[in-house]
């Protein structure tokens, strides 16, 4: 199975449908009056569904085993098909459209099981996945080119006795989301340094500038310190979920004091200075964490820094 580790949960939904063909009426007549000898043909068929669908990662080895929150399974007659719609609904880092299809098909194979002995030309087709939600696919995030700029605030590699990690790996997820560096600095975790840094951007009209380092609890951690007074609007549901994200992963998460909002109309992101908290805080707020400079478009600002 592939590594879904650092995936989000979120509600994900999928639909799948199949078709069954029977060659005569006499056979739809016996499903609609339930008197196929075996028994209720749409009753049995659904208890099956039901089952395939929480069984899906036993029987394909690839999927991964998932709490199914919701699964529904209706029928409709056109003819002489049946026609068979198959919905599941979980909230896990991974979708179920393999689950909504294995249901589909097994509805429809106990649905030629039970209808074959009264029906030797029965056939099952167009057992298809219909539509699907959740996850990165629904994110339609259409955005102007963005520009960011990288500091890393660390008096050991500021001063040449440590190669910097954490900025470049910053830099390297965010061309994922086609987002290239602007600028990448390093300076000392010193809180005028820092303060000076950020003006220097905000009045270079950067849309976003991303802080890695010195958001600990050392003596010398004092990113948070220097930015925070300088932040108009504070948006505390960012690192909150960043934080969150990390301690499923490693017990001290809980620690970082990282923060985020805009100062101006320039978005600030404070995240870990160690490679791994970086790539945690990457994988957990990107690419939703963008959706800000949406929402914000249009809106208000102070229209000045603090000095």
């Amino acid at each position: 199975m592939i590594d879904i580790t650092h995936k989000l949960n979120s509600l994900r939904k999928a639909t799948a449908s199949a078709i069954v063909k029977v060659s005569k009426q006499e056979t739809i007549d016996a499903v609609k009056n339930k008197t196929v000898p075996k028994g209720d043909v749409f009753e049995f068929s659904r208890a099956a569904g039901l089952l395939a669908i929480k069984k899906t990662s036993d029987v394909i080895p690839d999927c991964h085993p998932l709490p199914v929150e919701f699964a529904a399974i209706t029928y409709s007659i056109n003819g002489l098909e049946i026609l068979i719609n198959v919905e599941v609904h979980t909230i896990y880092k991974t979708g179920v459209e393999v689950e909504a299809m294995h249901g589909a098909s097994i509805v429809a194979l106990v649905i030629y099981d039970m209808l074959k002995p009264i029906d030797k030309a029965i056939e099952i087709s167009t057992i298809k996945l219909e539509r699907k939600s959740g996850g990165k696919t629904d994110l339609q995030l259409d955005l102007l080119p963005v520009k960011c700029a990288v500091v890393v605030c660390s008096d050991s590699i500021s001063r040449g006795e440590k190669e910097d990690s954490s900025g470049k790996m910053i830099s390297q997820k965010l061309k994922q989301f086609n987002i290239s560096t602007g600028d990448y600095t390093i300076i000392p975790d010193d809180v005028d340094k820092i303060q000076s840094t950020l003006k220097k951007y905000v009045a270079e009209n950067y849309d976003m500038l991303i802080f890695t380092g010195g958001t600990g609890l050392s003596s010398r951690d004092n990113t948070p310190d220097a930015i925070g007074p300088l932040i108009e609007r504070h948006i505390p549901g960012i690192m909150e979920s960043s934080r969150n994200y990390g301690q499923q992963r490693m017990p001290y998460a809980m620690l970082s004091r990282g923060i985020a909002g805009f100062v101006r109309n320039t978005f600030v992101l404070t995240l870990p200075g160690s490679a791994r908290g970086v790539k945690e805080s990457m994988d957990a707020l990107f690419p939703q964490v963008l959706h800000v400079f949406a929402v914000n478009d249009g809106q208000g600002h102070a229209s000045s820094i603090p000095q």
